[in-house]
């Protein structure tokens, strides 16, 4: 390849870089936003823990649910054509949220976000593996591109205090219209693909039954409490989503095109990076989710000084996130994982220290090891899973991810969740999902230790 040709493809690099960086950034932003906000929300529209706990996780599950099928879109229709209509979506659904006049109004708004975002995340990664066809360098741009979303998700409690404090915690979502419309036009000025989309099946039944089973599965954790857990609606709610999750499985397994290749988990590496992104999730939405609303409920900090307060946590997600390729290359994949897991139960057990009454620096160090893991934790998984599919399912692969990340931190919001309302005083309930978190994580560090050593195995089998 001549010098021209190599400039053309270092700026296609950098062009495709910069615009999905921008997907992650709102996406995250979000996430961490509306965290500071719940309160607020709360007062606002008369609700208690189970309304915002719906209004997190109507996000995460039409999030989860359909990943699978946006990264089929991007397969079949181009990655840069869904990802520009994801962010049509997002900024779309961030100003109806934004305007809102009662719970209802915004759980749906939010669901649309999880629609737009599904859009864009698996179709992000499909443009960075196409982009970076070298496996080192690919690594370094997930690297970059999880580090985007982690400033963004350290900014976002921070800017979500100072914009409460200065308007109104719709203010939040408003804030993702320009920068939605900054993205449409960065990757607007990305080419289109040089090859024809391909032509891939959707899979409605699956699509189905997977928004069926993980509807009613987060519907029946947040409700349990409240409707009683042997109530009709409660034991309905476990039925279906038992019957449900049975016949994804049976479809997946019987489509010749299944929307969720049951094929992947075959590989022991795409295994254990879909269990560890899950956990990884599951623990830090969970822990974000109750956090929050310790600083606000609890203690009675201000959405500013809750996000000041929260700023240790989300500002080393995205420091891990930066040094993650650094850290697998000098330590290897096995033992650095287990090790962010580590700093994960590390980080629960020292949150143990707080009560209302504590000092808050006692916090700090938890806080920073748990952020550290958050951040690690994601392109240490990705890279080395992307690594095991073909290209040409590359936005599927991506996907699986994703939703299980999705799957993990709605499962994590609704657990840690009901525990706190569950258990009382605040504390308590506190106390308990801490004490899931630390299993959570020594159960995921084992996971990956298990599924690192049988892919050694099998490569040293087949020299």
């Amino acid at each position: 390849m001549n010098v021209p040709s190599l400039e053309r493809s270092g700026a296609l690099q950098r062009r495709v870089l910069a615009a999905t960086s921008v997907s992650y950034i709102v996406v995250l932003l979000d996430t961490s936003i509306v965290n500071v906000a719940l309160h607020r929300i709360s007062v606002s529209l008369e609700t208690q823990i189970a309304g915002l706990q719906w209004v997190m996780n109507a996000y995460t599950l039409a999030f989860a649910s359909m990943l699978l099928t946006g990264g089929t879109l991007g397969d079949r229709w181009g990655a840069r054509n869904v990802y520009l209509g994801g962010l049509v979506v997002f900024t779309l659904a961030s100003t109806i949220c934004g305007i809102a006049g009662n719970l209802p109004s915004l759980i749906a708004a939010r669901v649309l976000q999880g629609m737009g975002a599904a859009m864009l995340v698996p179709c992000s990664l499909k443009l960075i593996n196409h982009a970076f066809p070298d496996a080192e360098q690919r690594a370094r741009a997930v690297g970059i591109w999880v580090g985007c979303g982690g400033v963004a998700m350290a900014a976002g409690p921070l800017v979500g205090g100072v914009l409460i404090r200065l308007l109104d915690w719709r203010s939040i979502f408003f804030v993702n219209v320009p920068i939605g419309l900054v993205g449409l036009w960065m990757t607007w000025r990305i080419a289109r693909d040089p090859r024809p989309a391909q032509v891939s099946r959707f899979d409605p039944v699956g699509q189905l039954t997977a928004m069926i089973a993980l509807g009613a599965l987060i519907g029946v954790l947040i409700e349990g409490r409240m409707l009683g857990w042997g109530s009709f609606w409660i034991v309905a709610g476990i039925v279906v989503t038992i019957l449900a999750s049975a016949t994804f499985l049976m479809t997946e397994a019987r489509n010749a095109h299944p929307m969720l290749p049951l094929s992947f988990f075959k590989n022991s590496v795409f295994t254990g990076s879909t269990c560890v992104s899950m956990a990884s999730a599951f623990v830090f939405y969970g822990l974000l989710f109750v956090t929050s609303l310790y600083y606000q409920q609890a203690r009675g900090y201000s959405p500013l000084e809750a996000g000041l307060a929260l700023l240790p946590m989300t500002a080393m997600v995205a420091v891990g996130s930066i040094v993650s390729s650094r850290m697998v290359k000098l330590w290897g994949q096995r033992w650095s994982m287990c090790a962010a897991f580590g700093f994960y139960a590390i980080g629960a057990l020292g949150m143990l220290t707080s009560s209302r009454s504590s000092p808050y620096w006692l916090a700090i160090a938890p806080l920073l090891a748990i952020g550290l893991a958050s951040g690690f934790v994601s392109p240490a998984a990705t890279a080395p899973a992307m690594g095991t599919v073909e290209k040409n399912r590359a936005g599927v692969a991506a996907a699986v991810l994703n939703s299980a990340r999705q799957t993990g931190a709605a499962l994590g919001v609704a657990i840690f969740g009901t525990l706190i309302a569950t258990f009382h005083p605040f504390e308590v309930g506190m106390h308990s999902a801490l004490w899931v978190a630390v299993g959570v994580s020594i159960a995921a560090a084992l996971i990956w230790r298990l599924a690192s050593m049988q892919s050694t195995h099998s490569r040293d089998d087949l020299s």
